[in-house]
């Protein structure tokens, strides 16, 4: 049993984009170390494809459908119970560092302490456009992503230095001056995030590496899927970029990869100067994935793996050296902190909610299925992704054909099986276990009906859509 937790988060960080995950190209050498000596889930997933809803999950486990974080404009703010208020009200000191993207200091989140934080922009309203999904508007703040790409700084790069030195510090002081009390450190980083603009120093080391070029790209090699193309037109980044600046972008990506990584190296070597990291369970995930160009597509929102996987590795007591690939969600870390550092009877839940990982350890459960949802700006209905062995499935609310990708066989989701007559067995086997989870029609019409109200409140669509936009959380100046 461990004492404390460090909660280690960043944002964007595809699970292909790590060394340990097998990338041939990005160095993470520090996160390969964490997970040579705990263990990594393979098939680890967010709930859903975009900040606001996947950080809810993070506190609550709850999915989506559960907690009604739908969107971008309707955050967290402690209206259901988090592993932080359950930590705190059972003596632990619970300390959040960096991003929170909840809606406000001003309400309760669960931490005693929240230094650096960054919350919703707007005054916690978020990005209200996400709102407006029928019909779905433009979004020219698109063309900022490749607007700048390359070798440099940015207010999120100056943001993750203070945060690994805030954290740094608080681990270095408080554990040792109150020994008697145990502690939870959430340290939250904005790298990979883009903009795309990697400090020289980790740039460098990509500026000459061969980069592979994005997969399924071009115009004839993507889903001709009616809602991907319609996605495809709002979050239309990949028509600014050309070959060059998509290289250039990558090789951004990979620099911001490495330099999260280092970020986490001083955090990590501050828990060491604490005398408590044999006490301390340390895990680290990302709340989302990056596309990063392949299928057409740049950031997340889609059920790509690159959108959807993430990676997740626990270390510390009682976690023996390992892969398993149980699939496991976001949703089963509120679980997995409670059973590590404040142990107690857990009620009995259906497989795919939230359970410790843990469990999973002494017992893999690699025909376990769990579940991806997307109800935010650029979609104009409802995603719902499967996962179950080999297999996943995507459906979309409404009168639209599922997707069914072979992850064994086409790990890169080239082939959709969806339609496929030699495959509909395993598609009705897919559908069958979404159905235990819920009803994606019902569920879409709830999110939908919420985002109405929300909208009317805010003054409709024409006002809404008359606000100023933009293409990543700005930093309060």
């Amino acid at each position: 049993m461990a004492r404390n937790l460090l909660f280690l988060c960043s944002d964007e960080h595809a699970r292909s984009a790590l060394g340990c995950y097998g990338h041939p190209v990005v160095e993470t050498p520090t996160l390969d170390r964490l997970a040579a000596r705990g263990v990594r889930f393979t098939r680890a997933y967010t709930p859903s494809p975009i900040c606001i809803p996947a950080r809810a999950s993070i506190a609550t486990g709850l999915h989506v459908f559960q907690h009604c974080c739908w969107s971008s404009a309707e955050p967290y703010y402690g209206q259901h119970e988090s592993w932080m208020h359950r930590l705190r009200d059972r003596g632990h000191t619970v300390v959040s560092i960096g991003k929170l993207h909840f809606r406000s200091g001003d309400d309760d989140n669960g931490f005693g302490e929240e230094i650096l934080p960054m919350y919703l922009a707007n005054d916690g309203a978020g990005w209200p456009q996400a709102l407006v999904r029928d019909p779905l508007p433009s979004f020219p703040e698109a063309a900022e992503l490749a607007a700048a790409l390359g070798p440099g700084e940015t207010d999120y790069t100056d943001y993750d230095r203070k945060v690994a030195a805030e954290a740094s510090r608080w681990l270095r002081r408080y554990p040792t001056a109150t020994r008697q009390s145990p502690w939870a450190l959430f340290v939250s980083f904005v790298s990979p995030h883009y903009p795309l603009v990697a400090p020289p120093a980790f740039f460098d080391r990509y500026a000459k590496a061969t980069i592979p070029a994005p997969y399924g790209r071009p115009p004839d090699a993507r889903s001709g899927h009616a809602v991907l193309q319609e996605m495809r037109r709002f979050w239309d980044y990949d028509d600014y970029f050309d070959d060059d600046t998509r290289l250039l972008a990558r090789r951004s990506y990979y620099g911001l990869c490495s330099f999260l990584d280092d970020n986490i190296r001083q955090v990590l070597q501050a828990l060491e100067d604490s005398g408590q990291a044999n006490e301390t369970l340390v895990v680290y995930t990302s709340d989302h994935g990056e596309m990063l160009g392949n299928h057409g597509f740049w950031t997340k929102s889609v059920m790509y793996e690159d959108s959807v996987a993430v990676p997740m590795v626990l270390s510390g007591p009682g976690v023996p050296p390992g892969a398993n690939a149980t699939p496991v969600s976001l949703t089963d870390l509120a679980a997995t902190i409670e059973t590590a550092v404040a142990p107690g009877p857990r009620p009995t839940v259906a497989r795919w909610e939230g359970r410790p990982l843990q469990g999973f350890i002494d017992a893999p459960e690699p025909d376990r299925f769990v579940l991806s949802e997307y109800h935010d700006g650029g979609s104009p209905t409802g995603l719902f992704m499967i996962r179950h062995g080999r297999w996943k499935l995507v459906r979309y609310a409404g009168d639209h054909a599922d997707q069914m990708f072979d992850l064994e066989g086409d790990p890169e989701e080239r082939a959709d099986l969806g339609e496929s007559p030699a495959h509909r067995a395993q598609a009705e086997i897919l559908r069958g276990l979404l159905d235990q989870i819920l009803d994606p029609t019902e569920v879409d019409r709830q999110a939908k009906s919420d985002q109405r109200r929300l909208m009317e409140k805010l003054g409709g669509a024409e006002t809404i859509l008359a606000m100023d936009g933009f293409n990543h959380t700005p930093l309060p100046g």
